[in-house]
């Protein structure tokens, strides 16, 4: 029977995984035969990975050595249920993705350092929501200069000038839910005002892509963002 290079792998490695698991424990192949019902020849054999490993032989090994199977055998991953995620520096921020395929819509976490606290405002499409785990957020949005706590969320869209980083007091760490087409959160704040057609794309600086700033927020207060959900 052919194997996978990958199971192919796993098999050679039982034997070295049995042989150190048991020395780590100082137990003898006397023992382990004993505690097992398997010769010592047929233990010094698996070892040596001159006998194939199998269920009947490695079940009774792991009984005894009181671990799960798997970790005599290191089995290759399959339909491994946890997410290996890998982190990333960004214009000095720690950036881990947590959406894992493409879309209109795309989580991150953020941990922005203390040190990220000097503004620098940008446009660009999109919208985004961000909520703040831990530290405190300074937000710039517009001729808005807010400061947002954790448990406090933000949503804005990018196209207002903005900038979001420490207040220079400890790092924050966030959430950031980001659409580049302007894709929103299916919670959605409350309708605007009705624009005149032509204006939509004209709106006041300081407005918020379906929501009023100047009437929530005063600069430099910390306030979150009232949705009305």
């Amino acid at each position: 029977m052919e194997h996978s290079p990958a199971i192919a792998q796993a098999l050679t490695e039982v034997g070295p995984r049995l042989k150190r698991l048991r020395t780590q424990r100082s137990v003898t192949l006397a023992a382990l035969s004993e505690a097992t019902g398997i010769s010592k020849s047929t233990l010094s054999r698996l070892e040596s990975g001159q006998r194939r490993p199998s269920l009947e032989l490695l079940l009774p090994i792991a009984q005894a050595h009181q671990v799960p199977l798997d970790e005599l055998v290191g089995a290759p991953e399959v339909g491994d249920p946890r997410i290996r995620l890998a982190a990333k520096q960004v214009n000095g921020n720690m950036v881990l993705p947590l959406t894992r395929q493409p879309g209109p819509l795309q989580t991150f976490k953020m941990v922005i350092p203390e040190t990220q606290n000097t503004p620098e405002v940008c446009t660009h499409e999109g919208y985004e929501w961000v909520y703040v785990l831990s530290g405190r957020l300074r937000l710039i949005l517009a001729d808005h200069d807010l400061v947002l706590d954790a448990g406090e969320a933000a949503e804005f869209d990018t196209r207002l000038p903005h900038w979001f980083g420490s207040t220079g007091h400890g790092a924050v760490e966030l959430l950031s839910l980001f659409g580049r087409q302007g894709e929103r959160m299916h919670v959605r704040a409350r309708p605007h005002r009705r624009q005149k057609p032509g204006h939509e794309t004209g709106r006041e600086p300081g407005h918020a892509h379906g929501h009023d700033h100047n009437h929530h927020h005063s600069p430099g207060h910390s306030h979150s963002h009232s949705h009305g959900h």
